[in-house]
């Protein structure tokens, strides 16, 4: 008897915790429906009436992140990624066990738990996550009739109940968003403690939009859009707003997902190592899968390092790693004239993982030599294929590598970098001086659950981290043999039109974007350790990022 009572109250606890789960509160306190505010105006295509919209222009739109610009009602996923990247595994084990008992608690204090457990302890300076992570899971969660509304205005103002670290990068450089409020974190000695400033401050606090704007007019044409049950509503900007739209629970569930086509500014860069957005049942999966996916990583490094290609193959195959080939119509070979000068194949292939050159030797059946600009010394000495550092001296590299290619094949990413999403950075030209023919290689790779690739972590563990995944993909695409007929093309113009072959194979576009750009932007230096110049370097990463951005 004893025992079937507990089994009951075992089932009656878990059921009441799993529809906590499902639910995934958005932990803000439900804000009062009723007072001085205008009600919801519907309509089927959008949040405000076609009357309305085209008096935006002339507008200040004061927009509820939270509540009417994101899908998704449960902030836990954007603090698990602060905890996991910001604060490292263990923080966000923490953070995964603390959930159950914030679906118990006031919506108040669940933020105040999930703050301080995502933010004690680290050092102002060197947090990026809200820079270089969070914003593309927060553009991922854009609703498209929102944004559509948002991007109308004339003037936007984001009000968000997180803290403003979070979500300044995200409105500010991808949305437009001229002025963005939240919540302040406290500080000591430059480390956050973990505690945000108080909730009944934020919604009194005098934030005079005039003096922001420089504009008188701006008090009297300001409209807002927020949410029934977000007490965000309360902030006192939403009382000076003329007009008040609300977005219900239905017309979130009814929203479309903004297409990454329609970003106001294109999504090129991002860091982190999770590929998924870490849910509390996504981040549950995660955990009970790490000690089995690095011991099955560990054996396929062991693998791929042990045994030869044809062997280790069809083990790897098994354990669900994936490598697809495709040949051009013309298999690609080495010319009458390489033949004589004793000169190998010259690979110019776009840069996704460190194992690019990996799964091109082993696609193709034969050793090759990697030209890197920047590998860490374990994954070097790891390396089952010959691997090269480049010097950065150009007139050095070159000799090395016209010394490399007259060994045998050669690999080179002229990138210089990867990069995660569908563009390819500028192509360095040195590499069509070393050769009159190239084989132009197209990479794609497919991860479910970790980035194989970092900015701002630790370079050594990139491999171990794409093996871990359960089934990750390559796919290696060789294309029809690019040939130097004379000298009239520029080694530039030849370069950009081996990155153009490759694009049109991957449906990539094309961009001038350099490696430098792209650490300057989510790691604050130039992907060269030099700490005497840090300084200098994180001013620059501002300056290039507003470039960048405005190009």
């Amino acid at each position: 008897m004893a025992a079937k009572a507990f089994f009951k109250f075992f089932l009656f606890f878990f059921r009441i915790l799993l529809k906590g789960i499902r639910n995934q509160r958005s932990f803000h306190r439900k804000g009062n429906s009723h007072g001085p505010l205008h009600q919801l105006q519907r309509c089927h295509s959008s949040l405000v009436p076609m009357c309305k919209l085209e008096e935006l222009s002339q507008q200040t739109l004061v927009c509820d992140v939270e509540g009417a610009l994101l899908k998704s009602n449960s902030t836990f996923p954007y603090f698990m990624l602060v905890a996991f990247e910001g604060g490292g595994i263990l923080r966000a084990f923490l953070l995964l066990v603390f959930y159950p008992l914030l679906c118990f608690v006031s919506e108040e204090m669940a933020l105040k738990v999930m703050v301080f457990v995502s933010f004690c302890g680290i050092k102002e300076e060197d947090f990026r996550v809200g820079r270089s992570v969070l914003h593309k899971f927060f553009l991922e969660d854009v609703s498209l009739e929102s944004f559509e509304v948002l991007m109308r205005a004339g003037r936007r103002v984001g009000v968000s109940g997180l803290p403003r670290v979070m979500v300044e990068t995200f409105l500010k450089e991808y949305l437009k968003v001229e002025v963005v409020v939240g919540r302040e974190l406290k500080m000591v000695c430059g480390y956050y403690v973990g505690l945000m400033e108080d909730e009944r401050i934020m919604m009194k606090d005098g934030f005079d939009l005039e003096a922001v704007f420089g504009d008188e007019k701006t008090s009297c044409d300001v409209v807002g859009i927020g949410s029934f049950n977000n007490s965000i509503i309360d902030h006192h900007l939403f009382s000076q707003c003329k007009e008040l739209y609300r977005v219900t629970e239905t017309d979130k569930r009814n929203c479309h997902s903004l297409p990454s086509k329609n970003y106001p500014r294109p999504l090129i860069f991002h860091d982190g190592r999770l590929a998924f957005i870490p849910t509390p049942l996504a981040t549950l999966a995660m955990f009970m899968w790490v000690p089995f996916g690095f011991l099955l990583a560990i054996f396929r490094v062991l693998v791929a390092l042990s045994l030869p290609y044809m062997i280790a193959l069809p083990i790897l195959s098994f354990t669900g790693l994936k490598l697809r080939l495709k040949k051009p119509n013309s298999s690609p070979s080495v010319s009458t004239s390489n033949l004589k000068k004793s000169r190998g194949t010259l690979y110019a292939c776009n840069h996704r993982t460190l194992l690019d050159p990996l799964y091109l030797s082993v696609a193709l059946n034969k050793p090759l030599t990697a030209v890197t600009y920047s590998l860490s010394r374990v994954s070097e000495l790891l390396a089952p294929i010959k691997t090269v550092r480049l010097t950065r001296n150009r007139e050095e590299d070159r000799e090395m590598m016209d010394k490399k290619l007259r060994q045998g094949d050669l690999v080179i990413c002229p990138e210089g970098t990867t990069c995660r999403e569908a563009f390819l950075l500028r192509f360095s030209p040195l590499f069509v001086e070393l050769s009159d023919e190239i084989v132009p290689v197209a990479m794609r790779t497919h991860v479910s659950m970790f980035h194989g690739t970092t900015a701002g972590g630790l370079k050594c563990l990139d491999p171990l981290f794409f093996l871990m995944n359960p089934f990750p993909a390559y796919e290696v695409e060789l294309l029809e043999t690019v040939v130097k007929e004379s000298d009239e093309k520029s080694s530039i113009d030849l370069a950009n039109f081996v990155q153009g072959q490759i694009g049109g194979a991957l449906g990539f576009e094309c961009t001038r974007l350099t490696r430098k750009d792209k650490y300057l932007m989510l790691a604050g230096n130039e992907g060269v350790v030099s700490a005497d110049t840090r300084p200098q370097k994180e001013v620059k990463s501002e300056k290039i990022r507003d470039e960048i951005l405005r190009s």
